[in-house]
């Protein structure tokens, strides 16, 4: 009888990161499993200098990498994603331009990305909208 190999994994440590993406801007928030404790921050408006580029998806990718590399150092070797808009009842429910970039610039560092999850806020008809009573005329 021959006796098979078993491949011996490194245990993967789990980090959560928290992306908020809008229109105006990206923040990556590296976070332990738990969520209490903080591990990196990164933001576009941090890695770019024009305020139009706070946004775009280079910036998220620069600030994606700024925050994997110091989580990195921190022993995190895989990673849970939450995707968050503005949501509420007058922001959009889409996430902006960055947030796509922002997972793949983590994802091609070499962290296992494992579920990937959007925590946009959904209202639940809470305050009135503004815009009054014929709503927005434009």
């Amino acid at each position: 009888m021959e006796k098979r190999m078993e491949r011996q994994y490194a245990p993967i440590n789990w980090g959560i990161a928290h992306i908020y993406s809008s229109y105006n801007n990206t923040i990556i928030h590296i976070t332990d499993i738990t969520g209490t404790e903080t591990i990196a921050r990164a933001s576009g408006g941090m890695v770019v200098k024009q305020d139009r580029m706070e946004s775009s998806p280079t910036a998220a990718m620069i600030a994606a990498k700024k925050a994997g590399e110091a989580a990195r150092e921190q022993g995190i070797t895989g990673i849970h994603v939450k995707i968050k808009a503005p949501g509420g009842h007058n922001g959009p429910a889409s996430p902006g331009p960055g947030a796509q970039a922002a997972v793949r610039a983590l994802s091609r560092m070499g962290l296992r990305i494992g579920i990937i999850e959007d925590v946009t806020p959904v209202p639940h008809d809470g305050c009135r909208k503004k815009g009054g009573k014929r709503g927005r005329r434009v």
